[in-house]
């Protein structure tokens, strides 16, 4: 039988059965339930944030942080444009304008020192995406957000529990996103999260995801809202991910060092530079081949894929997807569109083994050494 070594696989590890289980047999499988409150308090605690309210995934928690912080038609937010789709859409569902600003070489995010640039009296706010599990440098983004009174949002989908100088992402900015699709480092399946310290804000959000029910009046409903809510048995899952959280975060760091271990011989790919005030939690491993290299990248890739081994490039630019085009048509974002078109992410679960990292190294070092797997 040919080895098949997944991207990403979900780390089932802990009480997820059992809890799961318990919804059923209570028959609360809805979206209340003890396990939505279980999950949102330690969710909060485990980000040092004094408020969570689920949503039913990531991208609507963005969407509804985004209205919390009052985002409407003519509104500009600044976004990188080196991220997942959903960063920009949420924007777009609330009738703003992504302004898309270029990545840093080293980290892969955004870089703080274009941001003044790209301020006008439309722009109301900043959303920071921790790509790939390493933070941004949030002080610089703070300052110029603090310097232009804007808003700031952390979209931390892919970085749970990385942190920036000993700090919890999701606890930096204003309000933060988190998504728990199945191939995050915690899952509920599909799911996400808002966090905030700001009391108001989370009595907004927890409105809008509500249909904008009135929290104090039964079916009332003042305020236009949508119907983002995360099930009981979502919850459930996700408590018990998160009660394994150390573990998956351990896990992910520890294929990652061998990762850097094993490949780094190889004069012709360079990863995601870990800052000295950053801990990453390396959602994804991922390397970026010399634009000058022996094999291109998209050919590293089949290569891998005819081994056995599933990898996935990195996400496109916002602005070259054709409904963005028009929004950075006289600017340039050279570093964003060179990791796009050089970069992969290769498998990096919690349930890979040490004998399945041996063997992607083993065969991308014959693949780049020559020219063959």
């Amino acid at each position: 039988m040919k080895r098949h070594i997944p991207v990403a696989a979900p780390a089932l590890i802990g009480n997820e059965k059992a809890y799961v289980l318990d919804c059923m047999e209570s028959s609360w499988i809805s979206s209340a339930g003890q396990y939505v409150d279980r999950f949102e308090s330690a969710f909060a605690e485990f980000c040092g944030v004094r408020h969570a309210v689920s949503c039913c995934n990531g991208t609507a928690a963005l969407h509804v942080a985004l209205a919390a912080l009052g985002v409407g038609p003519g509104d500009e937010v600044i976004v990188p444009t080196l991220t997942f789709v959903a960063t920009a859409n949420a924007v777009t569902y609330c009738g703003g304008r992504p302004v898309f600003v270029d990545s840093d070489g080293d980290t892969w995010n955004l870089d703080p020192s274009l941001l003044d640039d790209l301020i006008t009296p439309r722009t109301k706010g900043i959303i920071t995406v921790h790509l790939y599990g390493h933070p941004v440098d949030m002080d610089a983004v703070l300052a110029v957000a603090e310097r232009h009174n804007l808003f700031v949002i952390e979209d931390a989908a892919e970085a749970h529990g990385a942190e920036y100088k000993g700090r919890r992402v999701g606890s930096l900015g204003d309000i933060a996103t988190f998504s728990f699709y199945g191939n995050k480092i915690v899952t509920t399946g599909e799911g996400g999260m808002v966090v905030t310290n700001d009391a108001a804000l989370a009595a907004k959000v927890y409105q809008l995801k509500g249909q904008g029910v009135d929290p104090h009046h039964r079916y009332w409903f003042p305020v236009v809202g949508y119907n983002y809510r995360l099930t009981n048995i979502a919850a459930a899952i996700g408590l018990a991910q998160l009660e394994n959280v150390n573990w998956h975060i351990g896990r992910r760091r520890e294929i990652a060092a061998q990762y850097a271990q094993r490949l780094a011989g190889l004069p012709d790919i360079r990863f995601q530079t870990e800052k000295p005030w950053a801990r990453h939690v390396y959602w994804m491993t991922s390397v970026v081949f010399d634009e000058h290299g022996p094999v291109p990248r998209d050919t590293v890739m089949a290569r891998l894929a005819d081994a056995g081994i599933e990898t996935r490039p990195f996400f496109h630019p916002m602005h070259t997807l054709p409904m963005y085009q028009h929004l950075a048509k006289e600017r340039s974002f050279p570093v964003a569109e060179r990791l796009a078109v050089h970069g992969i992410n290769l498998p990096s679960s919690a349930t890979l083994s040490d004998e399945d990292v041996a063997f992607v190294c083993d065969q991308l070092a014959q693949i780049l050494e020559t020219g063959s797997a």
